[in-house]
């Protein structure tokens, strides 16, 4: 079973080859995955800089919540690019983003955390997945109200229709993230064939209330709520 963390903080727009770059860096000079880091992706969105970090082990039990061992360096070496976005706060742990529903189909390797997941078995031809970053605003305290919306809606045809093999939501502040895992075609190819199937129109109509666009001026479909991937890491061994 993976764990992953999500940080989300502001990033200044244009620096994702920098920060790219330093990541790169260090990722081939240290082993971070001496630290139980298995994976890293890096992801920008309107001024946002999103850092999902996946593990081998629960960092609540192993104590091993920094990423690479050159941890201070990293910190002053982005400072300039990377700045804090939660208001109040304080030190690195408030810029984690909670997670607040997990969903897998019963069996696979992302289910087994006790979160709502259904019987569904994974796509007969399923290699290996995709992921894909939603990012959108969430109306404070919502976080139950939606995870009961994805609950019942992944109990249906839906995850198997867009061909989902793993959903995570977090939030921090204001901001909602939407982590999907999925097999076979591209997510626009997918939203593009079946946002008129009324299982998706259900549950964008559901989410309504409590989920808005980041910035309504630039959203017109769901495709432009994606975060675009700048850097991606995994350990070898």
């Amino acid at each position: 079973m993976t764990f992953r963390n999500v940080i989300v903080c502001r990033m200044v727009p244009g620096s994702e080859q920098t920060v790219a770059d330093v990541f790169g860096y260090y990722d081939r000079t240290t082993r971070p995955q001496d630290l139980g880091v298995v994976g890293r992706t890096l992801l920008s969105f309107h001024g946002l800089y999103l850092h999902l970090i996946e593990r081998d082990a629960d960092p609540k039990v192993t104590g091993q919540t920094r990423g690479l061992p050159a941890f201070q360096q990293i910190a002053e070496k982005i400072g300039p690019y990377v700045t804090p976005y939660p208001r109040d706060w304080k030190n690195p742990s408030d810029s984690v983003a909670k997670e607040f529903y997990r969903w897998a189909p019963t069996g696979s390797p992302a289910d087994g955390a006790g979160l709502p997941a259904d019987g569904a078995e994974p796509p007969a031809d399923a290699g290996e997945p995709s992921r894909t970053v939603i990012v959108a605003r969430i109306k404070p305290g919502a976080e139950p109200t939606v995870a009961q919306i994805f609950a019942e809606s992944d109990a249906g045809p839906l995850p198997t229709m867009m061909g989902v093999t793993g959903r995570w939501l977090y939030s921090i502040d204001d901001v909602y993230l939407h982590v999907l895992e999925r097999t076979g075609e591209p997510f626009d190819g997918a939203v593009a064939q079946r946002h008129d199937q009324p299982a998706f129109a259900q549950i964008m109509d559901d989410l309504s209330p409590y989920i808005s666009p980041f910035d309504p001026e630039t959203w017109g479909s769901p495709l432009d709520a994606v975060a675009t991937e700048f850097y991606r890491w995994r350990a070898e061994d």
